[in-house]
């Protein structure tokens, strides 16, 4: 493909490293205008400044989308009611961003008659692909533009010193900082030390969202969760919209020293990489839904939505969230969780989320059956014929084996 003829792009701008030095390398090199677009997901301080900074690195203006509420109620509150999880351990936080944030891309495009939409995406991560399968999701023709698989830099060395040449202000000096990405979900750290994997994190400079769990209460704090229908809906008796629960839970959790996740991940192109995730508000809230739902759920629908979930959370790690497949998956979990209602009790203890009870008007858990006590309602001696059927695959195949000695 021969180099673009751009007049006008949209920006997918964080003010971080990578897309400060984008907005003069465009203009150098395409002599376009640049228009900024940065998502508010809740990243809280990290806006602050960014408009004047997004000018005075040459964009002509910037977008600042407050999307947080989409954001949780679309995207991360849906990934919960699947209980999706990649790989077993990751929440998905910045794989859930990267859909909304390619929609009001496009539509931003579509509004300012944009000729490209550029990205500042590295060749090795997965958000190159989430960010160009979300706005194809939307748009199957407009160009997009990732410079770092085209320019000459190759490397944060090369990028701090074009920033320098160049005079681009930054909001830090980027060698004794980690490659963080952050959202009312969850905040990411990777580099530094965290490329060794037989070094342990720095806490101290590291951590943001939580507590070292050494260093949380030595009383433990006792929270409640609702749920609607999988969706929670309120803490401790008081009802509050998705992203204020969240953002509570946030708090608590992170004096607790809750969600703290050193995992080592398998990336869609194929690198093992390790990161770190502060996710204290998510990491409560999956635990209550997981308890909740084991009271409400039957136990064919539950074993089949683990796989299920599994599926997803594979599909939404490698950027599908608009394919028909995640939809399909997505309509399936809601059907399981027309149950999932009630509450749970937890209690937070030094990075651990405890159980500490639940109920629901829809609970499938019946003492009177489960009793290690004497009950009326189960005769013991019907599972003896049940026992002598199901045993009798294992059966037969012995006698065979018996049988051709």
């Amino acid at each position: 493909m021969g180099k673009l003829n751009l007049k006008k792009v949209i920006l997918a701008y964080s003010g971080g490293l990578d897309t400060s030095i984008i907005i003069n390398w465009l203009k150098e090199n395409y002599g376009c205008e640049v228009i900024a677009v940065a998502a508010d997901l809740g990243q809280e301080e990290e806006l602050e400044g960014l408009e004047e900074k997004a000018l005075a690195s040459g964009a002509s203006k910037i977008y600042i989308e407050d999307l947080i509420d989409e954001f949780i109620d679309d995207f991360a509150f849906e990934t919960l009611k699947a209980g999706a999880k990649y790989e077993g351990d990751y929440l998905l936080g910045t794989a859930i961003a990267r859909p909304v944030i390619a929609k009001r891309l496009v539509e931003i495009a579509h509004k300012e008659n944009a000729d490209a939409i550029v990205h500042g995406c590295t060749g090795k991560g997965n958000d190159q692909v989430r960010f160009e399968l979300g706005i194809r999701a939307f748009d199957a023709e407009i160009p997009i533009l990732a410079p770092w698989r085209v320019w000459e830099i190759k490397s944060r060395d090369d990028e701090l010193e074009y920033a320098e040449k160049h005079g681009i202000p930054l909001l830090r000096s980027g060698d004794s900082s980690y490659s963080e990405d952050r959202n009312l979900w969850h905040i990411s750290h990777e580099g530094l030390e965290l490329e060794d994997p037989e070094s342990e994190p720095d806490w101290d400079k590291m951590l943001t969202l939580s507590v070292n769990p050494e260093d949380a209460p030595d009383e433990p704090t006792y929270i409640t969760v609702e749920f609607e229908k999988g969706i929670p809906v309120g803490v401790d008796g008081k009802k509050m919209k998705g992203s204020d629960i969240v953002r509570y839970l946030n708090e608590i959790g992170g004096k607790n020293g809750i969600g703290i996740d050193d995992i080592v991940e398998n990336r869609l192109i194929g690198m093992k990489v390790r990161g770190v995730y502060e996710n204290p508000g998510a990491a409560i809230l999956y635990q209550a839904h997981s308890f909740l739902e084991a009271l409400t759920v039957d136990r064919d629908t539950v074993h089949h939505k683990i796989e299920i979930a599994n599926k997803l959370a594979q599909l939404i790690y490698n950027g599908q969230w608009f394919s028909t497949i995640r939809k399909a998956i997505s309509a399936f979990i809601d059907v399981t969780q027309e149950t999932v209602t009630g509450s749970v009790k937890l209690k937070l203890y030094k990075g651990n989320v405890i159980n500490a009870g639940a109920n629901s008007p829809y609970t499938l858990y019946h003492e009177q059956y489960a009793t290690f006590g004497e009950d009326g309602v189960y005769d013991q001696t019907d599972s003896q014929g049940f026992v002598n059927l199901y045993a009798l695959p294992i059966k037969v195949q012995t006698m065979m084996r018996e049988n051709t000695k």
